[in-house]
């Protein structure tokens, strides 16, 4: 009884942490949004669920595997053009997830 009871415990924790480290690249993304491209709302976008729901997830999907993600962020919002061209490999990932995660046809976010 220990044994299982032990095994499903180590289950659940395990569980747990990989269900936190998905979640945290599109949190990471909205981060960046937040910080570096607040200077969208010069572009009209009220806020970064605006950006993301410019595309669907296929749409950003697409993009994505074109290799043109940064040059459609660029359109998008112009006056961010700076920012863009000097992300990171892990902030281009991570504003990615967040633009598939609540594309127009998904999640709706709660930020600014």
């Amino acid at each position: 009884m220990k044994k299982t009871t032990s095994l499903l415990l180590a289950t659940m924790m395990a569980g747990s942490v990989f269900t936190t480290s998905a979640i945290a690249d599109a949190k990471h993304g909205q981060r960046f949004y937040l910080k570096k491209l607040k200077i969208c709302k010069k572009d009209g976008l009220k806020n970064g669920a605006v950006f993301a729901t410019k595309h669907s997830r296929q749409e950003w999907a697409s993009i994505k595997d074109s290799g043109k993600i940064q040059d459609e962020w660029k359109t998008i919002c112009p006056h961010g053009e700076k920012k863009i061209k000097k992300m990171k490999k892990k902030d281009i990932k991570n504003l990615y997830d967040f633009c598939w995660k609540y594309a127009s046809d998904g999640e709706v976010p709660s930020c600014g």
